[in-house]
Order: C-alpha cells, then sequence, then structure tokens
C-alpha cells in the first residue's frame, strides 16, 4: 500500500510538472518587446565592456609609469653606487701613490747622510793618496812600499 501511494504521488508530480511547464512555454513567446530589451542589453554590455578595456587601459598605463619610475631609481642607485665604488678606489691607489712617494722620500732622506759621508772619506782618501805620493817623490823608500802594495 506504500508503494501505491509514493508511485501515484510520483506520477501525479511528474504529470503537474509537465503540465505547468508546458503552460510557461506557451505563455513565454519571443515579442519584439523581448527584442527591443535584448538589443539594449547588448549596447549596454558593449558600453560596460569599453568602459572596462578604457579603465584596465589606464591602469596598464599607471603600472608602466610606476615600473619605469623604479627602473629609473634602481638605475640611479647602480650609478650611485659606481660612483661610491670609482671614489673608493680612487682614495685607495691616491692613498697607495702617497704611501709609495713617502717610502721613496723616506728613504732618500735616510741614505743622504749616507751618501755625504761616503763623499767626505772619498774625498780625505784622495787627500791622503796625494800625501802619499808627494812623500813617495821624495822618499824612495816609502816609493818601493807604495808599489809593492799597488798604490803606485
Amino acid at each position: 500500500m506504500k508503494k501505491g501511494k509514493i508511485t501515484f504521488s510520483l506520477f501525479f508530480a511528474v504529470f503537474f510538472l509537465q503540465k505547468v511547464s508546458d503552460l510557461h512555454a506557451e505563455e513565454t513567446s519571443f515579442t519584439r518587446e523581448d527584442k527591443e530589451r535584448l538589443i539594449r542589453l547588448e549596447v549596454k554590455l558593449e558600453e560596460g565592456l569599453k568602459a572596462t578595456n578604457q579603465r584596465i587601459d589606464e591602469i596598464s598605463k599607471s603600472l608602466n609609469q610606476r615600473i619605469d619610475e623604479g627602473l629609473k631609481s634602481v638605475n640611479q642607485r647602480i650609478d650611485d653606487l659606481i660612483n661610491l665604488m670609482l671614489w673608493g678606489f680612487g682614495i685607495l691607489f691616491g692613498g697607495m701613490g702617497l704611501l709609495i712617494g713617502f717610502v721613496i722620500w723616506d728613504r732618500r732622506t735616510a741614505l743622504a747622510p749616507a751618501v755625504k759621508r761616503i763623499k767626505e772619506l772619498e774625498e780625505k782618501e784622495e787627500k791622503i793618496e796625494r800625501a802619499f805620493k808627494e812623500i813617495a817623490l821624495k822618499d824612495p823608500k816609502i816609493a818601493e812600499i807604495l808599489r809593492s802594495v799597488g798604490f803606485m
């Protein structure tokens, strides 16, 4: 009995839904007003698409400007970094040049007294040689000694 009621209810529901959909199909015939409404809807959609495309173009231009500004900023930073490195290397090599110049100057000033002392000794040696040679001209024994040593 239960199965019969359920089957009858289902059959009745399907039959009722079919009749309602048939009535609805008959009522919804395509009218001129519907066609105009669809045309207006199409025009509104096209206008909306144009506005959307315009907005996308504006956003794209804005993003391109921001990207260009960002690239300019990055390029400026790279240029600043290169300038900093060039200044750093310039200061470093300048300091090295000053250090080498100081070493050369210091060596020359340190050697100057020794060179002066050597010149003084060479002058004294020349004077002593002249003195021995003059003595050797007067005394033959000293001349013989100087020849044996290889001084004359």
